[in-house]
């Protein structure tokens, strides 16, 4: 990837690259929004790519903020990746969504129902599992108690 040279100025669209990477239902756009964030050598660009690194539910983003730091001077450390999974009591969600879909309803149908209810949930491990993930989706609903 080439590198524009890094600016100390705040980027004009800081607003809308801070609204981005708070957004939790899509981890693509954080992670271009801490690509971006990563040319600018700022006291506001770096403490929010600081945040990012240390709190953000996808590991791959959290990655590429602490690149991004490195690249910018910061002496910064990787979190290290969280042993539990990416969202605490996920599997309290998953269940209380399957069980408010209809007896013998399909894979699709709770998936499409996570989507609808808690996309930030879907959205986060979509991004933590990657290629994993329906395999991963589906052997959670399987698992989790009819009713």
């Amino acid at each position: 990837m080439n590198y524009k040279e890094v600016k100390s100025e705040l980027p004009p669209n800081f607003k809308e690259l801070k609204k981005s990477a708070d957004r939790t239902s899509n981890w693509r756009e954080r992670l271009d929004a801490v690509e971006e964030l990563g040319q600018w050598k700022n006291d506001q660009t770096i403490k929010l790519l600081k945040r990012i690194m240390a709190a953000d539910t996808v590991y791959k983003v959290q990655e590429a903020a602490f690149r991004q730091l490195k690249k910018l001077g910061e002496n910064v450390q990787m979190p290290p990746q969280k042993k539990s999974g990416a969202i605490k009591d996920v599997n309290k969600i998953l269940l209380r969504i399957k069980k408010s879909l209809p007896e013998g309803h399909t894979f699709k149908e709770f998936e499409e129902k996570l989507k609808k209810m808690r996309l930030d949930v879907y959205d986060t491990y979509e991004g933590e599992k990657g290629a994993d993930f329906d395999k991963w989706l589906q052997e959670t609903w399987v698992s989790l108690p009819a009713r």
